[in-house]
């Protein structure tokens, strides 16, 4: 990918003034965040307190069960939820994710969590942040597509390995998988906010550190075991290729229904990202439980397009079974996450201007940038 001048930056950025070298220190948004965890907390359902109550009286039954294995078990493993999976029944939503399993303990009491809303006015230029490298052997890929009741889900051939390096990463990772967020509404959908705004969707390339360790399940809970690459989806008349290949009305048909799934072949791995260089990157976690925080975050600066026809698709995706009421998979979303004075870094250096445009004139093609992407 080309590197860009620097007002190509505003694509994601909408800046219109040079970014400031001071770290991002949380403030009233994080408090806030905090107060409704709270009294998230105290204020449980029923039958919340009964399992909970019910979990206290066997914790040491837990215990002694779990001491006599190498691998326990992972309690309640599928248990959660973005929103109500069948109408009056209790499934966990993000704000009890860490109180109904105590391997999900960092849910709660993490402080280096994702999703986070990006203040671009906040970011650190790093000169030293090395352009992203994207190796697929020169071969296309092919895969499996799943409706997890959750995200519409793809998982590549074991045969077919991706990876990814440079940017803030020391080693090499190879993609697991690639999940979708959406919204029921235009302007919702997307995990990560930028400057308080989200967008209709999110693409997250999940890699796993392939150098350190022998999977994604051991790399997931280990050091500098994830790298999650983040591209904003936007509504336009035309599709990106690569979404167009999973969108497509004869694909995305076949996953009405929790745990459908189909086969996708001949596809090209770079045809997802978009044609920028520029990126924005923080540490932080999984965004699902056990939100272990062993992920390093790239968002990259340009979003990539979807059809209107084809997120209506998306949004008539179920996240339940033929048998069971439609509850639109939509909304698939865990709130911002306090920063917690987090840095976040980007290779977007806004103090060079080209050569041909003066300082003023730069500005205003960012002001214009800025609203066209934000409309």
């Amino acid at each position: 990918m080309d590197a860009l001048r620097p007002d190509d930056a505003a694509h994601i950025s909408g800046r219109r003034t040079p970014i400031t070298a001071a770290p991002y220190c949380s403030g009233q948004t994080d408090r806030q965040t905090r107060q409704s965890k709270t009294k998230s907390a105290t204020n449980l359902p029923l039958s919340l307190s009964c399992y909970l109550q019910n979990k206290l009286l066997t914790t040491a039954e837990v215990k002694l069960v779990a001491s006599a294995q190498p691998h326990p078990p992972k309690i309640h493993e599928g248990w959660w939820a973005y929103k109500e999976v069948v109408q009056g029944s209790f499934v966990p939503v993000p704000s009890f994710w860490g109180l109904v399993n105590s391997a999900w303990n960092m849910c709660s009491v993490g402080k280096r969590q994702s999703p986070v809303n990006i203040e671009t006015s906040h970011m650190i230029f790093d000169p030293f942040l090395k352009p992203i490298k994207l190796n697929t052997g020169g071969r296309k890929v092919g895969g499996t597509m799943y409706n997890t009741g959750r995200h519409v889900s793809l998982r590549l051939d074991k045969e077919h390995l991706v990876n990814i390096s440079g940017g803030p990463m020391t080693y090499s990772h190879r993609l697991e998988e690639i999940r979708l967020h959406f919204g029921s509404e235009d302007g919702q959908g997307s995990e990560h906010l930028l400057n308080g705004q989200a967008f209709s969707g999110e693409v997250q390339l999940i890699h796993y550190n392939h150098e350190l360790y022998t999977n994604y399940t051991e790399a997931a809970r280990s050091p500098n075991g994830l790298v999650i690459v983040s591209i904003f989806m936007k509504i336009a008349e035309t599709s990106n290729t690569f979404l167009n290949r999973m969108l497509n009305r004869d694909t995305i048909t076949r996953i009405t229904y929790k745990n459908d799934a189909y086969l996708l072949t001949g596809l090209n791995i770079e045809e997802i990202y978009p044609d920028t260089s520029s990126f924005i990157t923080y540490d932080g976690s999984m965004t699902i439980p056990p939100c272990f925080e062993t992920a390093t975050w790239i968002l990259m600066n340009k979003p990539v397009y979807l059809t209107r026809m084809q997120m209506h698709s998306l949004r008539l995706l179920s996240q339940n079974q033929p048998s069971q009421i439609f509850l639109s998979m939509s909304d698939n979303v865990r709130p911002v996450q306090p920063l917690n004075n987090r840095c976040i870094r980007t290779n977007i250096n806004f103090s060079v201007q080209g050569k041909d445009c003066p300082n003023n004139r730069v500005q205003k093609l960012q002001y214009r940038v800025n609203e066209w992407l934000l409309k």
